[in-house]
């Protein structure tokens, strides 16, 4: 039986940049042909953001205010459709300075934390936003008639949106900290009634909304997504011994 000899190709400073500076300019030129592709259909993408809040008549409360909103509308919708990508060649770029163990991990964990950044941006928006756009329209409704300014529409909307996919990126610290050895799934599970505290907190910072229903739903996710990275975190932990 014949041996595999592999080679390591040795790099650099400058082949390093010159291969960073490639894959940069090769992402920035998808991001600005997407971005002229959502710039055509900014519409489409707005009207899609508005679905939450039906009813609602949006104004143009500054000259060109809709103008530039459209572009930061194009713009995020862009980041969003090529962040695979911008994933892809980070994980290119590190991946040949990783050893094997290294790289046994880090491509799994990163694109299940792009998945689970995904998924609480859907989360998000079917469920947080729409509780809160709910509420926020039915508070006051006798008294005053809901006309909002779209460009304050979409920050909130971003925000809900960033802060959602962020929490939903728990599962992926308790796994860090799970195959470093740092916590056990043990030690974990018996800080529950912390976890329970800090979520509570954490749900009444990060929810744009006041009322108490959002607060919650948003708490008990964040409890949820605790729970499965223990149940991950074990899982993984019995499987190393």
């Amino acid at each position: 039986m014949k041996s595999v000899k592999y080679e390591e190709k040795y790099m650099t400073i400058l082949e390093h940049l010159q291969e960073l500076k490639q894959r940069i300019l090769l992402t920035f030129l998808i991001f600005i042909l997407v971005l002229s592709i959502c710039i055509i259909y900014t519409k489409e993408i707005s009207f899609i953001l508005q679905q939450p809040a039906l009813g609602i008549k949006f104004l143009q409360l500054a000259p060109g205010e809709y103008l530039f909103v459209s572009v930061k509308v194009a713009s995020y919708a862009a980041i969003f459709i090529i962040s695979p990508l911008i994933l892809y060649q980070i994980i290119q770029f590190i991946s040949p300075g990783l050893t094997r163990k290294e790289n046994k991990y880090v491509i799994p964990t990163s694109i299940c934390s792009l998945c689970l950044f995904f998924l609480g941006g859907i989360f998000s928006y079917k469920a947080i936003i729409p509780i809160t756009i709910n509420f926020l329209i039915g508070y006051g409704s006798d008294v005053v008639e809901p006309v909002w300014s779209f460009e304050e529409y979409f920050n909130f909307i971003s925000l809900t949106l960033l802060t959602t996919g962020i929490c939903f990126q728990l599962p992926i610290l308790q796994v860090i900290l799970g195959i470093t050895n740092i916590v056990s799934w043990k030690e974990m599970l018996r800080k529950w009634k912390y976890i329970t505290f800090i979520s509570t907190i954490i749900s009444a910072i990060i929810t744009p909304s006041t009322d108490p229903l959002t607060q919650i739903l948003m708490s008990i996710t964040i409890i949820i997504l605790y729970s499965c990275g223990i149940f991950i975190v074990k899982t993984l932990q019995k499987t190393t011994k």
